[in-house]
């Protein structure tokens, strides 16, 4: 989900990755910015032996607040 905050910055989050947020003052940092934010958030759980978190069958939404 994507979206402006009243500070006109935009905020990502991965339902799937719980606590993967990430934000970016345009669209585009912030979208760069979760990708690197959910590279890390792999790398950890595998270096911790964790499982992966996946979601299926789920659907994409980008809402934007002016």
């Amino acid at each position: 989900m994507r979206y402006t905050e009243d500070d006109g910055e935009f905020v990502v989050s991965v339902p799937a990755l719980p606590g993967c947020i990430s934000q970016g003052d345009t669209r585009a940092e912030a979208l760069s910015n979760i990708r690197e934010a959910i590279g890390l958030y792999i790398e950890d759980c595998r270096e911790a032996g964790d499982p992966v978190p996946t979601e299926d069958n789920t659907d994409f939404a980008e809402i934007e607040v002016a």
